[in-house]
């Protein structure tokens, strides 16, 4: 018998992969996991066969595809109004955990503590305790998960390390305003504090409002990794393609993990996102997409007895089924995959403590048939 010592004994299977296993063994409609039902567009693909045949089959540059990462610059810029230099502070990754995954590993050593917000997307917290980090819980509630940033300050301590923020956040749908930006960069004045941002779902915001990102705000831009990912833009979230900017401090040491971590990711499919967002439509319309999608699903969910809250970003509507039943979200989520037939997330497992608010989370980046489909479901319920 091998004698194994786990580095995160209490780390099982991800909710995602369970619930979408459930979904396909009980032939439910998977709302859960975030990811589409259609296709991303044919003239990607066709680019990417084209960089294949072409020759970009062997290994990238460590950093990146250079004119991908030129037109990553140009993007920003003409989102943001900020230069980055796309050699020194900007690197391709293998989606955005990857890039989460290696900002960490780059900065954490054993007894830093690092802050987070819970619900939190599920890599942050084992992913610090693995680098020997402590794990700072800042619990949001809902229904619009808002942030005391008073209660905030009575976190840090001598070995704060890092904040982690996401916006639009995953799973709330939550989007941080200007005035957290600003009551952020009061708590961190002073101090040597990094931040890893991760703004995976930048393009996703609605009704007008503007994307607070840490790149606006230079208090903050020189002390922060970012994190963003194509396969929320592109519809195409298998290809597993990211990247991370940050001043060249920062990106120096966020390399030398990533060099031998991954070293450098999938070459033809490179060539092909550099090609295809010379066109600024391809990342300026994908808001309205999203809105469209998010106005729809409401207006479904609206016929059933869930109760809606607030979706401000990302491709994530969570409600509440609190005048349904009492019973535990994870319980209420397995009985309307087997009853109902919709597969669903229960927002308690992006809490470490498992706290229950009997929330649950739908992802709406499916087609519009599916989702009329699982709203028919969930008007029985």
């Amino acid at each position: 018998m091998l004698n194994i010592q786990s580095k995160l004994p209490g780390v099982s299977t991800t909710i995602f992969s369970v619930m979408s296993k459930l979904a396909a063994e009980y032939n439910a409609i998977n709302l859960s996991q975030g990811f589409p039902d259609y296709a991303c567009d044919p003239a990607l693909t066709e680019l990417v066969s084209k960089a294949m045949k072409d020759g970009f089959n062997q290994y990238a540059p460590m950093p990146g595809n250079n004119l991908l990462k030129e037109t990553i610059a140009k993007k920003v810029e003409n989102l943001y109004h900020i230069k980055y230099n796309p050699d020194t502070e900007i690197t391709v990754t293998a989606g955005g955990t990857q890039a989460i995954f290696t900002a960490l590993a780059a900065i954490i050593n054993p007894g830093d503590e690092v802050i987070i917000f819970e619900p939190a997307y599920d890599s942050y917290a084992p992913t610090i305790r693995l680098l020997g980090g402590l794990v700072k819980t800042y619990e949001l509630a809902p229904p619009d998960y808002g942030i005391d940033w008073d209660m905030v300050k009575k976190l840090f301590t001598s070995s704060t390390r890092m904040i982690i923020l996401n916006s639009p956040q995953n799973p709330t749908g939550g989007i941080l305003s200007e005035d957290d930006m600003r009551s952020l960069i009061k708590l961190i004045n002073g101090t040597d504090i990094l931040i890893l941002s991760d703004e995976v779902y930048e393009h996703l915001i609605y009704d007008g409002q503007k994307h607070q990102s840490v790149m606006l705000f230079p208090e903050l831009r020189e002390r922060s990794f970012v994190v963003a990912s194509f396969g929320k833009l592109l519809h195409a979230t298998g290809w597993k393609l990211g990247y991370c900017l940050a001043p060249e401090l920062l990106t120096k040491e966020f390399r030398k993990v990533h060099q031998f971590n991954v070293f450098s990711v999938n070459s033809p499919m490179q060539e092909a996102i550099a090609n295809y967002l010379k066109e600024s439509k391809h990342y300026t319309g994908i808001t309205q997409f999203f809105q469209d999608k998010r106005d729809y699903f409401r207006r479904l969910i609206a016929d059933t007895r869930l109760e809606l809250l607030p979706c401000n970003g990302s491709y994530f509507q969570c409600v509440s089924y609190s005048n349904i039943s009492d019973e535990k979200d994870t319980d209420f989520s397995m009985r309307l995959i087997k009853d109902f037939g919709v597969a669903t997330i229960p927002v308690s497992a992006f809490y470490q403590k498992s706290t229950d608010h009997k929330i649950i989370r739908f992802c709406f980046a499916k087609e519009n048939t599916t989702l009329a489909l699982a709203a028919e479901k969930l008007k029985n319920v």
